[in-house]
């Protein structure tokens, strides 16, 4: 059985994303699963496949399995009613 690798620029073509997306997915955990062979990233097929099986949604309302992780260096709420997003530290 032959299983078929892409590289970083190969994902970031089908999916019309930059490749330095990927970067910082695979830094913060994020993204299809990879293999890295000599130093080199690679992503399996089936991987990037169930991936994408995993972000099919029928509402923009549903959230993924895994919710984003928070970035320490900007922390963001919800202001009140007004849905206006703010920084933690911001004055009210």
């Amino acid at each position: 059985m032959s299983v078929k690798h892409m590289n970083q620029i190969d994902l970031a073509r089908r999916w019309s994303i930059s490749p330095r997306t990927l970067e910082r997915w695979r830094w913060v955990g994020e993204g299809p699963r990879f293999v890295k062979l000599g130093g080199r990233v690679r992503y399996r097929l089936e991987d990037v496949e169930a991936y994408e099986a995993q972000q099919v949604r029928a509402s923009t309302a549903e959230t993924g399995a895994l919710p984003a992780p928070e970035s320490p260096a900007a922390d963001f709420s919800r202001d009140g009613g007004t849905g206006r997003a703010r920084h933690q530290g911001a004055a009210a």
